[in-house]
């Protein structure tokens, strides 16, 4: 009796279609590279990880860089998403302020810990990966200086310096935040950080 010729081999995963392929090996690569460090993490240890030959996982990226970008990338439109998200949810400023330094608190506080990947990559001195890194920041800062711009009647070089300010605030408290084990709540954290903002961009006129 000979066995199915269908069924998975021990140890491997069911053939999927490429999408969802695509989908698992993002999931254990980013795994790896959270726990490990880019330089660290192997391209062995993320196939096993996703339960594939590393053919297969060679068939999707040619290379630990390229599976590396590809998370960078979808981790970083994450970010600027939910910061865009953020700023058209509302025409309240305050409450825009609020929920723009909620999506980074919410950002670095996902348990995946993929925004190591984006505000605390290990291979920033890689030009493709810096790349990616301050396009989502600029990207961060181009949407919230729009706003700013628009509401204040500013220059657009003063509402940029703003919204830098404003983006460089959210990430490095979220941050700070996150490596002190959260001894302040989330929302008192963010309660306490839109309300500093506020006050500064908040005494701005409208236009």
């Amino acid at each position: 009796m000979t066995a199915d010729p269908a069924a998975p081999r021990p140890g491997r995963t069911p053939r999927l279609p490429r999408t969802a392929r695509r989908f698992q090996l993002l999931g254990a690569a980013r795994e790896v590279f959270v726990a490990q460090g880019y330089h660290a993490a192997a391209m062995d240890e993320i196939a096993e990880r996703a339960g594939v030959s590393k053919p297969v996982l060679y068939q999707h990226f040619p290379g630990k860089l390229e599976l590396y970008l590809a998370l960078v990338d979808e981790h970083a439109a994450k970010l600027v998403t939910s910061v865009r998200e953020a700023l058209d949810s509302t025409a309240d400023n305050h409450l825009r302020v609020e929920r723009s330094i909620r999506a980074y608190f919410d950002f670095v506080n996902d348990p995946s810990g993929a925004h190591q990947l984006v505000l605390e990559s290990d291979l920033r001195s890689e030009p493709a990966v810096r790349k990616r890194i301050e396009d989502a920041f600029a990207q961060c800062v181009r949407a919230i200086a729009a706003t700013i711009a628009s509401d204040t009647g500013l220059t657009q070089d003063e509402a940029d310096l703003l919204a830098v300010g404003l983006v460089g605030l959210a990430e490095t408290c979220s941050r700070w935040w996150l490596v002190r084990g959260g001894t302040v709540s989330s929302e008192r954290a963010i309660e306490t950080m839109s309300e500093l903002a506020w006050h500064g961009i908040g005494g701005y006129p409208r236009a």
